[in-house]
């Protein structure tokens, strides 16, 4: 219990070790990276296994915020930061939507809670927005067909399977094992971290090379993360302007906090290497920016 809090409570620690572990001693890169897929899986799995698939749409009272979301965070801002970045680097843009199309992060109701937001809308919009990414990424992709050689509907087909078959395999097993489950489902959080953590390190190993190879351009793609990720904060907060506080950092944390280990796994799939190394560097934003905008919620 102890320990599983305490995973929870310094993520970051474990994601950053993991980073910097997959630059100075990679082992056994190609045996994991053959594993992604299956290890998304398995975070989304845990994730199902706390959810009740049949009352996700009783839960959601609010359906017009959801469509909101939906539209804003999984079309809207992605289309925005292509636009924006092919103006001057089409790789990069490529790189910003596959990474802003993507579903809120599985961790998010756990940092939501960090947060003190309303977890219960935090861990709607993980559910909504990972049903509805099989349909929305591919379709992105498909509108921009021709400036990027990658096949709509074999995306669907992964995105399906990484997100359909756990969460169809996951009913069955919390109706006939929920006593087990709701025993242990306080570690599930924790042992999604560990395994997202996991993947980073095999991630960052097999792009050891390419990373340190050219310092400066990882310096300045980084740059670049960040200053996105600061503004789906921003958009997030935003697209919660009629709602009340606990709700608007639930936005954010959904807007900002993006499931980049499934936008790791689908870069490792279809992108090049240049494309995959920017979904593993926004791992530092995405590790390094909740404590900043914890703090700054006593000025809203």
């Amino acid at each position: 219990m102890k320990i599983a809090v305490f995973i929870e409570k310094h993520f970051w620690i474990f994601l950053l070790t993991c980073l910097v572990l997959g630059l100075i001693y990679p082992l056994f890169n190609e045996f994991l990276m053959s594993l992604l897929k299956l290890f998304l899986m398995a975070m989304l799995f845990l994730v199902f296994l706390k959810t009740d698939i049949a009352q996700i749409f009783t839960k959601m009272k609010n359906y017009k915020l959801m469509i909101f979301i939906v539209v804003m965070n999984m079309v809207i801002f992605p289309l925005f930061f292509y636009l924006t970045f092919s103006l001057f680097d089409p790789v990069m843009a490529i790189g910003m939507l596959l990474l802003t199309a993507m579903p809120a992060g599985v961790t998010t109701p756990a940092l939501t809670d960090i947060a003190r937001g309303n977890t219960a809308l935090s861990a709607s919009i993980v559910i909504v927005t990972s049903v509805v990414a099989p349909l929305t990424v591919p379709l992105l992709f498909w509108a921009i067909n021709d400036k990027v050689a990658v096949d709509p509907w074999l995306l669907f087909k992964d995105l399906a399977l990484i997100v359909f078959v756990p969460m169809i395999l996951s009913q069955p097993v919390k109706r006939y094992f929920s006593g087990i489950i709701e025993k242990y489902n306080h570690v599930f959080t924790a042992s999604n971290i560990i395994i997202l953590s996991v993947m980073v390190y095999a991630i960052m190993g097999s792009q050891r090379d390419i990373i340190l190879g050219d310092f400066r351009k990882i310096i300045r793609e980084t740059a670049f993360l960040y200053l996105v990720y600061i503004l789906l904060h921003l958009f997030g907060y935003l697209t919660g302007f009629k709602e009340d506080k606990e709700d608007k950092i639930s936005l954010t944390i959904g807007s900002a906090y993006i499931n980049n280990g499934m936008a790791i796994v689908l870069a490792a799939l279809y992108f090049e290497p240049a494309i995959l190394v920017l979904m593993v560097l926004s791992e530092l934003p995405w590790n390094t920016l909740l404590i900043p905008f914890k703090k700054s919620l006593k000025y809203f």
